[in-house]
């Protein structure tokens, strides 16, 4: 968890992420990515020169309108002594009841963001954080360009004018394998996906393609990464 933490504070540094005072809203679905974030912030959090509060917030898709069981996150939230909060939604039942969508994932995502997003304005948070790694970077670059033919990614800090909310990423220099390690050694209660969709969405897809293309271009990913970084790509 140290190298991890190290990469954390490498990127809130680079990208100026955390300010005095920040309150922090840190989206936690109970993948293992949210999971290790959080974890990592809580960590920064006891030394960084700059004072901020946390706030973990998980959405509840409520998949087949049972609420699902966050309690093992509670928990962990306990100990690391960061305020916790459960959202229930009906995001389950409006897309895959109501407009039963075939591909789900675009309005899934568009919907959870304003969910998140308001729910940390609503508990006084001016930022919030986001658990994507290096990798989740490197496939949103191939899917843009595969799908859309254009070149972006998410950007590692961006302000959304018409909620006055910042999103920051600090997991944007460690890979996922890195990622994973940590939250397996901290044995973080990592919750299974009750998703419908969940491995069968594109970013699966620009996942495979990037394996089998790194056989044939060893650190294919490293590559593209800091090629994004050099040509500032994205705000990187």
């Amino acid at each position: 968890m140290e190298k991890l933490l190290s990469l954390c504070r490498a990127a809130v540094e680079k990208y100026d992420m955390i300010a005095p005072g920040d309150r922090i809203a840190v989206g936690v679905s109970g993948g293992k990515d949210s999971l290790a974030l959080l974890y990592v912030l809580a960590k920064l959090r006891a030394f960084y020169p700059k004072p901020f509060e946390l706030l973990a917030i998980s959405l509840d898709y409520r998949f087949h309108d049972q609420d699902t069981d966050f309690s093992a996150i509670a928990s962990l939230c306990r100990t690391l002594d960061v305020e916790y909060r459960v959202r229930r939604t009906d995001l389950w039942r409006v897309i895959f009841e109501e407009r039963k969508e075939k591909n789900p994932c675009a309005l899934c995502a568009k919907m959870r963001r304003g969910i998140l997003h308001d729910t940390a304005k609503a508990n006084g948070c001016n930022k919030v954080a986001l658990g994507h790694h290096a990798d989740d970077a490197v496939e949103t670059l191939v899917m843009n360009l595969f799908q859309n033919g254009t070149l972006g990614c998410f950007s590692p800090v961006s302000y959304l004018t018409r909620k006055d909310v910042t999103v920051i990423r600090p997991l944007v220099f460690a890979t996922e394998a890195q990622v994973a390690s940590a939250a397996e050694r901290a044995k973080l209660p990592v919750l299974p996906s009750g998703c419908p969709a969940d491995k069968k969405t594109e970013r699966e897809k620009a996942k495979a393609t990037l394996q089998r293309l790194e056989a044939d271009y060893p650190q294919l990913k490293k590559k593209l990464l800091g090629a994004m970084e050099r040509s500032h790509l994205s705000d990187w």
